[in-house]
């Protein structure tokens, strides 16, 4: 099935849903500040774990105390689609679990 990249309204439109992140040239990202860096390896892992359910793999970084994410689809031509929002919406779901803000 393929995937098509969204428009530049699109993308706006779906980035004034989530709060923090931005596009970055063709990426959306997000950093998270967490309480250690123990659970930000916590929050990696759960991270790691949503994109292989999704089989969509953003590049992630492990910091001190933060977590940060920077994603666009491959198979568009490293274009921001509709599976970008879908990671950015689930790794929303589980950051505050993780004490991540």
């Amino acid at each position: 099935m393929a995937v098509e990249p969204l428009s530049q309204q699109e993308i706006e439109d779906r980035l004034a849903e989530l709060p923090g992140w931005s596009l970055d040239g063709d990426r959306i990202t997000r950093s998270y500040r967490l309480g250690s860096h123990f659970a930000g390896a916590a929050m990696v892992v759960h991270i790691a774990q949503v994109q292989e359910e999704l089989d969509h793999h953003s590049d992630l970084t492990l910091g001190y105390h933060s977590v940060s994410l920077s994603v666009h689809t491959h198979c568009a031509g490293g274009a921001v689609t509709a599976r970008d929002f879908e990671l950015a919406h689930r790794v929303e779901k589980l950051a505050a679990g993780h004490g991540a803000h």
